[in-house]
């Protein structure tokens, strides 16, 4: 059973310690695929600013919601999220599961609260960047909450699920 609750400035060792588990394979992964070279020069820092990302994230003037998620007492997951009123765009951005509990619905768990959010908020369109396929990634969380992508990422009552490619900065729906 996974608990959803707000992340606390106490909780940021445990986010960390999730954050760096999570994405160790996904930065050994781009620097295997770019060599030393390339990936010193254009992907390091970007790797290494994401524990800064992560802190920024909760400071209470960034815009962001971080949620922790819990099994038992124990951290096993987060997600950030971000509302904008104006807009009615609610993005799901730094988000992790640690590995060891990896399958076992957090994942799950964790986008269908930060979906919920935005609903209750009015938001209109889920966007989530990520480093890889726009689409792949909106499929990936459709089906948490009952989308259609037959009808570009639809998900009804007027809320869709859109990816963006934070490399590229374009958007797929």
């Amino acid at each position: 059973n996974v608990v959803m609750r707000p992340a606390r400035a106490d909780d940021l060792p445990h986010l960390d310690e999730v954050r760096q588990a999570a994405f160790a394979p996904v930065f050994a992964s781009f620097h295997s695929m770019l060599g030393e070279d390339i990936y010193e020069l254009a992907q390091a820092h970007e790797d290494e600013a994401q524990g800064e990302l992560l802190i920024s994230l909760l400071a209470p003037e960034s815009g962001w919601k971080v949620y922790a998620a819990e099994r038992g007492d124990m951290v096993v997951g987060f997600v950030a999220i971000r509302l904008n009123h104006d807009t009615h765009v609610g993005e799901i951005g730094l988000n992790a599961v640690h590995p060891a509990h990896a399958g076992n619905g957090v994942g799950t768990a964790m986008y269908e609260h930060a979906i919920a959010r935005m609903t209750a908020a009015g938001m209109r369109v889920a966007t989530v960047s990520t480093g890889g396929e726009a689409l792949a990634c909106a499929g990936q969380v459709s089906p948490f909450v009952g989308c259609d992508l037959d009808n570009a990422a639809n998900c009804g009552s007027g809320f869709t699920i859109a990816a963006s490619v934070s490399q590229t900065g374009t958007t797929s729906a």
